[in-house]
């Protein structure tokens, strides 16, 4: 099977929110929470603290972040827009 641009679409990227999700850690008091509800973006290190991704977040996602975000029992949780 061969590729013609023609009539092969390419794939698409996926659409960036523009914002990146962002961990406060004073705040931050490791219950894990954010990472059950947001696996797809959201780590945990080895004393189960967050580890974020610095991309932005995917369109597409932007729900489970807000979930991940309102769920924070410390509010530690946050979308920050790029500059």
């Amino acid at each position: 099977m061969s590729f013609d641009p023609r009539t092969t679409p390419l794939p698409r990227a996926p659409r960036r929110s523009g914002e990146q999700l962002v961990v406060d850690p004073v705040a931050c008091a490791g219950h894990g929470m954010c990472a059950e509800l947001f696996p797809e973006w959201i780590d945990l290190d080895d004393w189960g603290y967050p580890m974020v991704s610095s991309d932005d977040v995917p369109a597409e996602l932007r729900e489970h972040a807000d979930r991940a975000i309102k769920s924070c029992p410390t509010l530690a949780l946050r979308l920050r827009k790029r500059a």
